[in-house]
C-alpha cells in the first residue's frame, strides 16, 4: 500500500465539529434524543420532542423519511420488547402438573448411596432452601442437581416419610 491510499489519521479535535459538544436529553426518558427510539415508550418521547424541541423533531422526522430507519407498523409494536425483559414472561399455571413428591435411593460407589427427591417445585418450595434444610436436618450434604431434583447424601429415605405420606411416592432403589 502506498502513502496515497492510506487514510489520514489526525490527532486532536476535528475541525468540522464545534466544541464543546452539546448533548440534548429527552425529558420523557432522560436518554439522549438519538436513543429515544430504543425506549419502550417511544411515542411519548416523540410527543415530548415535538412540544419542546420542534427543530430536533423535524430533523428526526426527515431522517426517518429519507433513511427509513423507523418502520411504523402495528407489527413493529408487537415485536418491540416491553420493559422488564425475560423476567416479565407469563408463568405457566402449575395446576396442570400433578402435585407429587417422589423419593428414590441411588447407589454411589460400593456401599454408599444417595437419596433423590423430585417434585418439590410443584408445591412452590424453593429448592435451595429445601436442600439446605435437608442438609442441616440429616447432618449430611445435599444439593440441587436438576431443575426439580435434590440429592441428599446417605440413605435418609425412611426419615423423609415423616412428612405428609399421601403426597409422597417411593420409587425404591434406582440406578443413576
Amino acid at each position: 500500500m502506498s502513502a496515497e491510499e492510506q487514510p489520514e489519521f489526525r490527532l486532536g479535535p476535528d475541525p468540522n465539529v464545534t466544541y464543546p459538544i452539546r448533548v440534548q436529553y429527552c425529558g420523557n426518558c432522560s436518554l439522549p434524543i438519538e436513543y429515544c427510539e430504543y425506549y419502550p415508550e417511544y411515542d411519548k418521547c416523540k410527543q415530548w420532542l415535538e412540544r419542546n424541541l420542534p427543530t430536533e423533531f423535524e430533523k428526526m422526522k426527515l431522517a426517518t423519511e429519507d433513511g427509513s430507519t423507523e418502520v411504523s407498523t402495528g407489527e413493529d409494536e408487537k415485536k418491540r420488547q416491553k420493559r422488564g425483559g425475560k423476567g416479565m414472561l407469563k408463568t405457566k399455571k402449575k395446576e396442570d402438573i400433578p402435585r407429587l413428591v417422589t423419593i428414590s435411593r441411588a447407589p454411589r460407589g460400593k456401599k454408599k448411596s444417595v437419596t433423590v427427591v423430585t417434585g418439590l417445585s410443584t408445591f412452590d418450595i424453593d429448592l435451595k432452601v429445601a436442600a439446605k434444610f435437608f442438609g442441616s436436618k440429616f447432618a449430611c450434604g445435599s444439593s440441587v442437581t436438576g431443575d426439580d431434583e435434590i440429592v441428599i447424601q446417605g440413605d435418609v429415605k425412611d426419615d423423609l416419610f415423616e412428612i405428609d405420606e399421601d403426597s409422597i411416592d417411593d420409587l425404591g432403589d434406582q440406578k443413576r
